[in-house]
């Protein structure tokens, strides 16, 4: 069985910010994590990647980044035809959603953390 990659974006190395916790925890749970950063560094024993994967590698996208961050990602998001994106509280954005939808996209406004320590994930 494939195990599902989730791209985390907005990765941090920064262990006070969510995208840190997350992406720490995913990692403990057996899933395989793109942590996508702007800022080199590390989480945990990963390094935070500074470059977009390729198409069809990715299950899920995680997003710690805000609406106005988001924009300049909507194709490269888009593109790697993710089975579903989770809108993170504080980076829900309307449009990106209505985008994703007409791809065929699943969007959930939902906290990663909580849909892990609850077994929804």
């Amino acid at each position: 069985m494939q195990t599902l990659t989730t791209l985390v974006l907005g990765a941090s190395p920064n262990p006070d910010r969510y995208s840190y916790l997350a992406t720490n925890l995913l990692h403990e749970k057996g899933y395989d994590v793109y942590p996508f950063g702007i800022k080199k560094g590390q989480i945990g024993n990963m390094n935070i990647i500074n470059e977009w994967p390729t198409a069809g590698s990715i299950d899920t996208v995680t997003l710690y980044v805000g609406p106005s961050g988001q924009s300049e990602y909507y194709n490269a998001i888009l593109d790697l035809a993710p089975r579903r994106i989770i809108f993170n509280p504080g980076t829900e954005n309307p449009d990106l959603q209505a985008l994703a939808q007409e791809k065929g996209i699943e969007t959930i406004e939902a906290c990663t953390l909580v849909m892990l320590k609850t077994g929804q994930y």
